[in-house]
């Protein structure tokens, strides 16, 4: 895509610090890291949202994920890590091109947070079952 700053840098129109690559993905360091060794793998491919990769582009790139972790986790030894991605603006989205996070975590004052973690529980045990079953549904009607 013409104007997508990461087909840029696959392209190598615009440069990166590259830390893998293969014939499917490409992984570089974020230049705005939230902690050190904050690194971003993308498919080579275009594609805006997860929704939109298929289940090939999804395999290739996930595979490519634990390499990229344990490379982290190796070199910089942090506690933890979050493996981030946004679909959609109202998601934090901001590049549109499907883009995974890996954002490793050194203390719990980092200033990165899943705050997410800590809200109270919102949904009953049976409203959760009643959506797992919407979702069931759906997933059958897809094969």
């Amino acid at each position: 895509m013409a104007d997508c700053i990461f087909c840029k840098i696959i392209d190598g129109e615009i440069p990166s610090i590259k830390v893998y690559e293969d014939e499917h993905v490409y992984a570089f360091m974020d230049i705005m890291p939230l902690s050190k060794g904050h690194t971003l793998l993308i498919p080579k491919q275009h594609r805006e949202f997860v929704y939109d990769l298929t289940e090939q582009e999804a395999g290739t790139l996930f595979a490519a994920a634990p390499k990229i972790a344990s490379a982290l986790k190796e070199t910089f030894q942090p506690v933890g890590m979050n493996l981030l991605n946004n679909n959609g603006a109202k998601a934090g989205q901001s590049v549109f091109h499907f883009h995974l996070h890996f954002i490793p975590r050194y203390d719990e004052t980092d200033g990165f947070g899943a705050k997410w973690i800590t809200k109270e529980k919102q949904y009953s045990s049976e409203k959760i079952q009643e959506l797992a079953e919407q979702v069931k549904q759906t997933l059958a009607t897809q094969s």
